[in-house]
């Protein structure tokens, strides 16, 4: 019997904490053999400007929800990971020598990397991942690189911290995405192999397009579109506050004419959107269509949105849900899970860094 790996260290379990706009969701995943199971979620709704089209406002306020969340959602994990925003980003892909050591390879990359940055040095947080050979030159690998200012991470490490969290990765959204999509990708043919997926994110403010080819994330852009929209409309048009207009749009109780007049244009209105988004990727890219589209973020759960969108784009059309072959512990609620399932795939996989 080998005992050695009684001897390594596991390093200690994490939540995933995805901070959007309106709310802090926390989600904790464990393993049951090769399944993963729900450990623990809850979502922590954010005062109103807490964090603007994704970049945190109110530390104070973030930090709050943060710790609100952890104590409604039981969870006994001390470290945490987040993600930043695609347009915070910068990622490039560098060819570099195979034969490089780790090290050097971080020598060679921060004296290169004023080349691909256009920010000085001291104010970016700069991390890279192999990816592997080249395709023109076996002699050297592909590099990915990843550069943030430094002030979009700090923000985000402040929160955690003051939320009674010790941050142990701050990923980015769009590859928090991509790991997720793993999960959703068994629902397709072929297990989405060789498949172009178009992941519509439509939050309460931004509406994010990740493009994934092959398992592997091609293309990322947001744009400013979302929920709020129709939460103001209920808000303008029934004379309501805005957290009874949020209220209503999801519990009902409206009056008849608001499916026709307020509802049926708002799933227009984002059909286009997802329309618009892809026209984009399409002229920007070698691509001209995709194989699916896969909607997530609150606004997904509209009744018939992925119907719509099915019809008017002619592409096959699913709502995500990353649970479906998960386990749940006894203390998560099936029924709020799965209805917050479409807005937990950042989350998601956030959790899942647990098992790197």
């Amino acid at each position: 019997m080998d005992f050695s790996s009684f001897f390594i260290p596991k390093s200690p379990p994490l939540v995933g904490l995805d901070i959007s706009s309106t709310a802090v969701k926390l989600l904790e995943l464990g393993k049951n053999g090769d399944r993963y199971r729900v450990e623990s979620y809850t979502v922590e709704p954010l005062p109103p400007n807490s964090v603007i089209e994704k970049n945190i406002s109110d530390v104070e306020a973030v930090g709050e929800a943060i710790r609100r969340a952890v104590k409604r959602s039981g969870t006994r994990c001390k470290h945490a990971a987040a993600a930043v925003a695609g347009s915070a980003v910068i990622t490039k892909v560098i060819a570099m020598p195979a034969n490089l050591s780790e090290d050097e390879m971080e020598q060679q990359i921060m004296l290169e990397a004023d080349q691909y940055i256009p920010y000085p040095l001291e104010e970016v947080n700069l991390d890279f991942e192999v990816l592997g050979p080249s395709e023109n030159d076996p002699e050297r690998v592909d590099v990915l690189l990843a550069a943030s200012r430094s002030e979009n991470v700090d923000v985000r490490i402040a929160a955690i911290e003051l939320g009674g969290l010790k941050p142990r990765i701050i990923d980015v959204e769009a590859y928090a995405m991509e790991n997720a999509f793993a999960l959703i990708a068994s629902q397709l043919p072929d297990q989405g192999v060789g498949m172009t997926i178009a992941i519509v994110d439509v939050g309460s403010t931004m509406t994010t397009l990740n493009v994934i080819h092959d398992l592997k994330t091609t293309y990322t852009r947001e744009q400013v579109f979302g929920g709020k929209q129709l939460t103001e409309e209920i808000q303008r048009r029934y004379g309501l506050s805005y957290e009874e207009a949020g209220m209503a749009k999801r519990q009902g109780g409206l009056p008849d004419n608001y499916v026709p007049e307020v509802l049926e244009p708002f799933k227009e209105a984002m059909t286009q959107q997802v329309s618009r988004s892809l026209q984009f990727f399409f002229s920007s890219s070698a691509y001209n269509s995709v194989d699916y589209i896969v909607l997530a973020g609150g606004s997904s759960m509209i009744d018939g949105i992925d119907e719509m969108i099915a019809n008017k784009l002619g592409v096959p059309t699913i709502i995500s849900n990353p649970f479906t072959q998960m386990t749940i512990a006894s203390r998560v609620k099936a029924q709020s899970l799965t209805n917050d399932a479409p807005s937990l795939m950042i989350g998601c996989g956030l959790a899942m860094r647990n098992f790197d």
